[in-house]
């Protein structure tokens, strides 16, 4: 599908899972790897997919309650098996390529902001066939327990030298939204990741896109 030019928008943001990539293959087997080697019971998939999105110091206490120790075990152990097999595990949501392109094409400037870590960040968007319109990846720092969406916004902000009303944050979770609002960016949710309408809608997105042509028109 191609786009007839549109408006430019100086600098536009994306997340990762969720809005690019459904990466729900290889994240949830990883979460489920780490909970069997520590012999702790996993919760059903359907619930596992809502830990998409936040720090996995912040959603491994959910089964594993307040041992420290074993949050820090399950993480290496979801790494473990990340780092080798799950990195790979993930489809491109169809038709976003071609949004890229076209944004790309017409003169933005694209850059990643995701909670994944800086680990496997860059590498998994460099893998995607249009990983180069991405001038930068901002990704979470490894030990990190706070998704820092917020702080990696404004550093991308300054980083482009862009004023925030020349700016605009995509993504499927309020955290996407919380962080655009913080810096008084433009937020567009979109409906087919891991978020619902309703988390987009109560964090305050300014518009909510069902498919990639929709998120184009959008912007």
């Amino acid at each position: 599908m191609s786009y007839a030019a549109a408006t430019l928008v100086a600098l536009i943001l994306f997340d990762l899972d969720g809005t690019l990539i459904d990466s729900e293959t290889g994240i949830v087997n990883s979460i489920q790897y780490a909970l069997s080697r520590l012999g702790a019971p996993s919760p059903p998939r359907e619930e596992l997919r809502a830990w998409i999105g936040p720090p996995l110091r912040v959603t491994f206490p959910l089964a594993l309650g307040d041992d420290l120790a074993a949050v820090e075990r399950a993480v290496d152990l979801y790494r473990e098996r990340f780092s080798t097999i799950g990195w790979r595990e993930h489809v491109v949501y169809p038709g976003i390529d071609a949004v890229i392109d076209a944004l790309a094409e017409r003169g933005d400037r694209l850059a990643v902001v995701t909670t994944k870590p800086d680990l496997y960040a860059e590498k998994i968007v460099r893998s995607l066939a249009f990983g180069a319109r991405f001038e930068r990846v901002y990704a979470a720092q490894a030990g990190s327990r706070d998704s820092e969406k917020a702080a990696m916004i404004a550093r991308a902000l300054r980083d482009f030298d862009s004023r925030p009303d020349d700016a605009v944050m995509i993504g499927d979770r309020h955290f996407d939204i919380d962080g655009a609002k913080a810096n008084g960016v433009r937020a567009l949710g979109v409906g087919w990741g891991f978020g619902s309408h309703e988390e987009l809608r109560a964090a305050g997105a300014d518009a909510i896109a069902a498919d990639p042509p929709g998120l184009h028109a959008l912007l």
